[in-house]
């Protein structure tokens, strides 16, 4: 809703009576139309106007999203996405958040690209063999573990929560374990939309990862049968045009039904989790106020059962 204000979407949420808390982009490739960093830190009126804002509606503020690419092989790029993240962890500390949700991010394929990431998920062509773990080695493994202690330094009591996002370097079980050995302040925000369409279970995944989940996102995603059987689960057109592509993120209930939901909800409450459910929307078929409120009013009856 970037064509509203703070205060707008901040009443409108505590009307619906399901609503309870709020999750704030800050940067990466997330818009900050709400919560820039920029007009905040260093800035304590124009803090406490916020949290006020926020909390005269009786609503609390989940997490701040930053979910970028501080890996990009574009130098400029990666700077910039640095530099977001940086400033969102500072800017959780001000507002007293303890969840920061971010993407791992993305190397090239080697020292010298500079152009565009390269996702290895798998070396079954010889011109793949070894991209990973030289990713791993020169890249995400120096670079997280200088997040893990800049954000310890800054805000001690802060859980970054990486989105297990394909296209990324943390995308799922196996990646998350091997970077969480890098930091114990690096945890899980939980998405289930992007294991469905990759054949992956994410009550298995609550299964493995729930001492380390720190956020979760409500998001559905339905399959297209037709287009499975033509082209797979892999279109390069993706997202567009949405009636043709093989899977689209979903309002939750639309791809899997409340029964469904009922057993995610319980499975997390079972492993430790008492966070929050944050309704993240990109239905391209649903417009986003009755998006949220259909989700909101499914996972209100989620948790009853």
């Amino acid at each position: 809703m970037p064509d509203r204000t703070l205060a707008d979407i901040a009443l409108w949420a505590a009307k619906t009576g399901l609503v309870q808390d709020l999750e704030l982009g800050v940067g990466g490739y997330s818009p900050v139309p709400h919560c820039a960093p920029a007009d905040l830190l260093g800035h304590p009126d124009a803090v406490r106007q916020l949290k006020t804002t926020v909390a005269d509606n009786g609503l609390g503020i989940s997490a701040l999203n930053v979910s970028g690419n501080p890996l990009h092989p574009n130098p400029e790029l990666a700077r910039q996405h640095d530099t977001d993240l940086r400033n969102a962890i500072r800017l959780a500390a001000e507002l007293g958040v303890d969840r920061v949700v971010a993407m791992s991010g993305c190397p090239g394929a080697g020292a010298s690209d500079r152009i565009a990431p390269h996702f290895s998920a798998g070396g079954w062509l010889p011109d793949l063999d070894g991209i990973a773990e030289w990713q791993w080695r020169e890249r995400v493994a120096p670079y997280w573990t200088e997040i893990a202690d800049f954000a310890r330094r800054e805000h001690p009591g802060l859980l970054i929560c990486f989105e297990l996002h394909p296209g990324t370097y943390v995308y799922n079980v196996e990646t998350f374990r091997r970077v969480r050995q890098l930091g114990s302040n690096l945890g899980v925000n939980l998405d289930p939309s992007h294991f469905f369409w990759q054949s992956m279970d994410p009550l298995v995944i609550i299964q493995s990862l729930g001492d380390h989940i720190g956020h979760v996102h409500g998001k559905d995603t339905t399959l297209n049968p037709q287009a499975i059987a033509m082209n797979g689960l892999l279109d390069n057109r993706w997202p567009n045009p949405p009636d043709q592509m093989p899977w689209n993120f979903a309002t939750v209930g639309r791809g899997h039904d409340v029964e469904w939901w009922a057993r995610f909800v319980a499975l997390l409450v079972d492993r430790g989790f008492s966070g929050t459910i944050s309704i993240e929307y990109e239905d391209p078929f649903v417009p986003a106020e009755q998006s949220v409120l259909e989700s909101a009013r499914l996972l209100a009856e989620a948790s009853r059962r």
